[in-house]
């Protein structure tokens, strides 16, 4: 698996899509939870995810490993939250710091992590 994260708007889908060659149709939108079926080559707002599973009393770490077999070889695209101010908002905070435990997670899982900023790659690992 190879995650590719850093902050809104700096880049992470164009530089993913160019490097890997991945088009649309080999893409899911995870911003509604990961759907069952086929394993795709890229899953990008998987912070959204993350977002979705803390509205529904959900772990993400645990949904993941429930679904690894849809994105173990898969390009993994994720939004670092953690940046900026902190929300005063209960439900932004617990995204926030489920957001992060999960980013670390999958750094963990990760064959290799690049972090996007200004469109530049900075290979993490």
């Amino acid at each position: 698996m190879e995650l590719v994260m850093g902050g809104a708007y700096q880049g992470k889908l164009g530089w993913v899509k160019k490097t890997y060659g991945i088009s649309e149709d080999e893409m899911i939108d995870c911003a509604k939870g990961i759907p069952a079926g086929e394993s795709q080559r890229c899953l990008y707002h998987v912070e959204e995810f993350c977002w979705w599973c803390i509205r529904n009393g959900m772990n993400p770490i645990e949904e993941l490993q429930k679904t690894e077999p849809l994105w173990k070889d898969a390009v993994l695209i994720c939004r670092d939250v953690s940046q900026g101010l902190v929300p005063t908002d209960l439900s932004q905070r617990a995204w926030r710091e489920a957001n992060g435990r999960m980013l670390t997670w999958l750094a963990q899982q990760a064959e290799h992590v690049t972090r996007i900023f200004c469109g530049l790659a900075q290979t993490l690992k």
